[in-house]
Formats: C-alpha cells, structure tokens, sequence
C-alpha cells in the first residue's frame, strides 16, 4: 500500500518504540490518516499505536486536541505554534510517551503568497518536550507532499525514539 522507502521507517519506528516500551499517536490534518496508517500496516503495531485522530478543520483541533481557537485565530492553522499545540495535545489526551502531528498545504489550491502551497508543520511530542520540523515541498503535487510529510513524520518519530 505504501512504498517500500516509508514501509521500512514505519517498521523502524514500531521496532523502536516497542524496544522502549513506548506508545505513539497520531494528529493529521493535511495527510488525512496516512502516518497513522503506515504504522498500523506493521504487524505487531498494536503494542505500540494508540491511536490517531484526524483533525482537518480549525473545530476539530480545538474539539479533539486542546488547540486554542487563539492560537488558530493568530496564526492560522497551518503554522508552528498550532503543530506544537496539536501535537502536545494528542500526547496528553491519549496518554501517550510520543505524538506526532501534521498540518500543511497539500493543494493544489489554498497556498498564499506567505503559506504557499507544500508548506507543512510537525510536531513531535515526547518526554524531551516538543520538537517543531517545518518543510516547503513546493507544488510537487497533492499525492507527493502528503507522502513526503508522511516521511518527515515518521522520521521524527524514529529521531524521538533514538534519542536518549
């Protein structure tokens, strides 16, 4: 289902956390699911993924994650300061050691001239704190910037298991 490349660091990752005997979950907007679901085509990710929640409107991060709509207001969805906070969100409401979460512009339309299109933020919550990645795909297509955000994700959360 997916290719070979984020098979393999969806793998690491389960290997990984499982090593640690850590849990993770996931908070998607722009990739819909897909991080979350490249984790559970591992077998044997159930001893390690909680969950994932899909929180593509402004509503739904507030609702399911604890963002404050001022912060969405200030900054608009698509910005470190709502990735840090959707990610700290997911870790505390499911309970988790690790949270990754995702929100970008995968297009083809939506970018502006200040948050063009293939612009996405991470977040990665762990014991560690929060760490912030921000990427600029370009328009390489909406299928492209939302695998390459699943890479981005998946390599944060490998990073965060490797960590001390």
């Amino acid at each position: 289902m997916f290719p070979d490349d984020i098979q393999r660091l969806a793998a690491a990752v389960i290997a990984a956390a499982t090593a640690r005997g850590w849990t993770i979950a996931t908070a998607e907007s722009c990739t819909g699911g897909l991080v979350a679901g490249a984790l559970t085509a591992v077998p044997g990710s159930s001893a390690v993924v909680d969950r994932g929640v899909v929180t593509y409107s402004n509503g739904a991060k507030s609702e399911m994650l604890g963002v404050p709509a001022e912060t969405i207001e200030a900054n608009g969805a698509v910005s470190e300061p709502v990735a840090r906070a959707m990610a700290a969100g997911a870790r505390v409401t499911a309970g988790v050691d690790l949270a990754v979460s995702i929100t970008g512009i995968a297009g083809p339309g939506g970018g502006s001239a200040e948050k063009p299109v293939g612009l996405v933020h991470f977040g990665c919550a762990g014991p560690d704190g929060i760490v912030h990645e921000v990427r600029r795909f370009g328009e390489i297509g909406r299928e492209e910037v939302r695998l390459e955000s699943v890479r981005a994700a998946l390599g944060l959360l490998l990073a965060a298991c490797e960590a001390t």
